[in-house]
């Protein structure tokens, strides 16, 4: 597998308004996307809403970002739950509609293959979005094995700071259906395997659970509660299971514990002292990028990208670490977050630690 990556700048994110500005509809909705009735049908299908980034912030943005590249284009868009099978029923409803492009972040990139084999049937073509697809006609992501590595090196880091060089850690993958939880897997293998840290228990999380990744955690805990001196955790929401059976279990003081997304809750618990890191992607530049692909590939032209994966034209981002430290200078500063939005009532103590005002 390779990944020609051209390195991307100009994160900055403005999503509070956005948000306010979309009215909400229900799963298969369709809106318009520009004024106009002449332009293209772009259909957005996104995996799953337990993952608080997609209704949040890629699906506005993507909004957003279609209104700039094509005014009379419009959306149709819908939400799998994390159901394969129902993602492929949403694509199929959106071709009968008469989508001219899909972009697709699947929920199971093996099974998506048959979305794709279906729309290029119709001469459709299709965007994979945020998690590769073969045989898409174009990718838009992060170096998501660069993502394992910053988790896992950031974890090192942190325990070797604290004068720690050896002990057991906990594993908690993403979802074995997700190919970018394999890569997250990769990357972090390859820091940790050779880091003096012995890695006592591991797990891939199905439909990237938090309840599922709490429950683990809590059954490993008898086994490697003693020895236990960090977590690797794939993303925010495993994170946070993770966390509820550290904290149920009585574990003093809580291992550092990694995590992805920058979602405010885990941003929260970073400024606390519950978790140590977490992984901002950018979702704007992600977004934007996207929209432009499909609307080049809608009207028969070719998106620009940056690389390729695996043979398909790519726009391969960046992914930053946010620490303790760092939260001022990345989340805040590209407006994911307002200060307001981090340190309300019960977070004020820590906020004033931490330097956020």
């Amino acid at each position: 597998m390779s990944v020609t990556p051209t390195r991307l700048v100009g994160l900055g994110i403005a999503v509070s308004a956005l948000a306010l500005s979309l009215v909400a509809c229900g799963s298969g909705d369709s809106g318009s996307a520009g004024s106009g009735s002449g332009g293209k049908k772009v259909a957005l299908l996104l995996p799953e809403s337990k993952t608080t980034r997609y209704e949040a912030l890629d699906r506005p943005l993507f909004t957003e970002a279609l209104k700039t590249a094509c005014a009379d284009c419009e959306l149709i868009y819908s939400n799998a739950d994390q159901d394969a099978a129902k993602q492929q029923q949403q694509a199929e409803a959106a071709l009968t509609q008469g989508a001219n492009v899909l972009v697709l972040d699947p929920v199971d990139g093996k099974a998506a293959s048959a979305v794709v084999a279906s729309a290029k049937s119709q001469n459709v073509p299709v965007v994979a979005y945020d998690r590769f697809i073969e045989g898409a006609n174009y990718y838009v992501s992060f170096e998501n094995e660069a993502v394992g590595k910053l988790q896992a090196q950031t974890l090192v880091d942190l325990l070797k700071a604290a004068g720690k060089t050896s002990g057991n850690l906990a594993m908690i993958n993403g979802s074995p259906t997700d190919p970018n939880a394999a890569d997250f897997k990769k990357g972090a293998h390859s820091v940790l395997d050779g880091s003096g840290f012995k890695i006592a228990a591991e797990f891939d999380t199905p439909d990237w659970s938090p309840d599922k990744a709490q429950a683990w955690m809590e059954g490993q805990l008898s086994a490697i509660k003693n020895g236990l001196v960090g977590v690797y955790a794939a993303n925010d929401g495993t994170a946070g299971g993770a966390i509820a059976a550290l904290k149920g279990g009585g574990v003093k003081p809580l291992p550092p514990v990694t995590g992805q997304d920058s979602e405010l809750a885990a941003i929260q618990r970073i400024v606390a002292g519950d978790q140590a890191m977490t992984i901002y992607k950018a979702v704007k530049p992600e977004a934007e990028a996207a929209a432009k692909g499909a609307v080049a590939l809608a009207n028969g032209g070719k998106p620009e990208a940056t690389g390729d994966k695996e043979g398909v034209p790519a726009t391969i981002l960046d992914p930053v670490a946010v620490t303790k430290d760092n939260i001022n200078d990345t989340v805040v500063k590209d407006e994911l977050y307002k200060v307001s939005d981090i340190c309300t009532a019960s977070f004020a103590t820590a906020c004033a630690a931490a330097g956020l005002k």
